[in-house]
């Protein structure tokens, strides 16, 4: 079937105008409406025949670090399975900052863990021992006190070596109350601030494991979907920037017929309407079927046009093609399709 091949016209498409005889006006009238609406017909009737490319889904794949390519395990034109490694990005460096978050994750958990324990029993009967100590030195310096002040008073005695046992006495004193708040310490154990603390950076070290490994796996470039490699424009050795494309794949399980519906055939065609789908070199058509038409025309919008010129807008409109065979087509080479709905007038 060719571009310019058109159904069979009606009847009423072929009648002749007949030229209406002088004072047969009104029947003259009503010939030429019926010309008009079947030549509308005529034309509804036409199938929208355009011409476009074929085309696979493409999945571009990116470099998630500016890291050095250190292997390619596909080449272009190779199938591939969903998860199927393409490359592999030198991994050593995030390595390193994941061995680095992973023992600060268990530093912070050993310090959560013996916050949630208490202090050991060695540590609480150490500081009863310097409490006792304390309380021995505070005695001891009370009684210097008492020793002194009564020689003083006799002046056996200088007022400076009051002073200075006064001095001493309130060191001590001061020495006790500090081991004894050691000790309600201990014996207490932590508070739920110190706890809440530690355990909010247990957490957040837990989360920067997370994001790291992330990091790691995505060093590791893999297929998303299962399809054909279409190009690889790095080499081993090569350091792509983070984001950049490292491989193209073409995903989906058929190609797709990619044309341009133009503006005065835009409302003849729907989503799920059947299409014919020819190929130069092979014979039998395809079939297919309309699977998206963009809703935005191509090139020009559409609020800027005359009413004249916006019937040169263009809708993109995808046909899926069905059939096993047309999954070995190659991409980029040029078909017609016929909207099969359309031609049948609907």
């Amino acid at each position: 079937m060719s571009g310019g091949t058109r159904p069979g016209n009606p009847p009423a498409c072929t009648a002749a105008a007949a030229s209406p005889s002088a004072g047969r006006q009104r029947a003259a009238l009503l010939l030429a409406a019926g010309l008009a609406a079947a030549t509308a017909a005529c034309r509804h009737a036409d199938p929208i025949d355009v011409v476009g490319t074929l085309d696979w889904d493409r999945v571009e794949l990116t470099a998630d670090a500016a890291e050095p390519i250190v292997a390619i395990e596909v080449s272009e034109g190779t199938s591939v399975a969903r998860d199927q490694v393409v490359l592999r990005l030198d991994d050593r460096r995030v390595q390193a900052q994941l061995d680095q978050a992973r023992a600060r994750l268990a530093q912070s958990g050993a310090r959560l863990a013996e916050l949630r324990r208490g202090p050991r029993a060695e540590r609480i009967e150490q500081a009863r021992a310097e409490l006792a100590g304390a309380e021995g030195r505070l005695e001891t310096a009370r009684n210097e006190v008492r020793r002194v002040r009564p020689l003083v008073k006799k002046a056996l005695l200088s007022p400076s070596d009051l002073d200075a046992a006064l001095a001493a006495y309130d060191t001590a004193l001061a020495a006790r109350d500090a081991a004894r708040a050691s000790l309600d310490e201990l014996e207490t154990g932590s508070t739920p601030e110190e706890l809440d603390q530690a355990t909010a950076a247990r957490d957040a070290s837990a989360a920067e494991v997370r994001g790291l490994e992330v990091s790691l796996e995505w060093l590791t470039v893999r297929a998303p979907a299962a399809g054909v490699i279409d190009d690889l424009p790095l080499e081993p050795g090569e350091r792509p920037a983070a984001g950049a494309v490292v491989a193209v794949l073409l995903a989906g399980a058929a190609p797709h017929a990619r044309v341009y519906l133009p503006e005065p055939l835009r409302t003849r065609v729907r989503v799920g309407d059947a299409a014919a789908v020819y190929i130069d070199g092979i014979e039998a058509p395809f079939r297919g079927r309309v699977r998206r038409v963009s809703a935005d025309p191509a090139f020009t919008p559409y609020f800027s046009l005359t009413e004249r010129d916006r019937s040169r807008l263009s809708y993109l409109t995808e046909v899926e093609i069905e059939g096993e065979a047309a999954r070995e087509l190659p991409s980029g080479i040029p078909l017609r399709v016929i909207f099969e709905a359309a031609s049948s007038g609907s």
